[in-house]
């Protein structure tokens, strides 16, 4: 697995980085030696804050946490990751290393939602390549990010441009382009 650290305001001794690799590694078992995984460090409000993005062939699985402490930051952003993995297991399993479920965790994490912005400024941009995708793998990506919505090229509209996103009664919605 590589790894990749990112630090916003903040200066952190190599021993956290170590610490986080020790922990992140334990996730290899998912994915093998090519997944790419980026460790991002901050402090907001007095809180210290990991970000830990794993990109495995085009899957992506992400988790935020923020404690007091940073190595407990660590733990919790790692047990949410397997959380994930473990939850979605059977559709996972054909895109993950083959054997990634023989040995089962058991991990507790608390979940520290994102903080909702009040500005309609465009305040990032990014851009990625959109693949092609069925709908149900569409929505398992979302549900990995932890997302609301979800852009893909749906391969059961021959590629065409599409969006699921989560409904407010707990469903998915699909928005189609014509």
């Amino acid at each position: 697995m590589k790894f990749q650290y990112t630090e916003k305001k903040v200066s952190l001794p190599s021993n956290v980085h170590a610490y986080a690799e020790k922990k992140v590694m334990k996730l290899e078992r998912y994915f093998g030696d090519d997944a790419e995984a980026l460790v991002a460090f901050s402090v907001e409000k007095n809180r210290n804050k990991v970000e830990i993005t794993v990109n495995v062939s085009g899957t992506y699985f992400r988790a935020s946490e923020s404690t007091s402490d940073m190595f407990a930051s660590i733990d919790a952003a790692v047990g949410t990751i397997e959380r994930q993995i473990r939850k979605n297991k059977t559709r996972l399993a054909k895109r993950l290393r083959k054997d990634a479920f023989v040995r089962e965790a058991d991990v507790a994490a608390s979940f520290v939602p994102d903080e909702e912005e009040d500005s309609f400024e465009i305040v990032r941009t990014k851009r990625f390549s959109i693949k092609p995708m069925s709908r149900q793998e569409a929505i398992l990506q979302m549900n990995l990010l932890e997302h609301n919505f979800f852009a893909f090229r749906d391969e059961d509209a021959d590629g065409a441009f599409a969006v699921v996103y989560k409904r407010n009664d707990g469903g998915y919605g699909l928005i189609e382009d014509e």
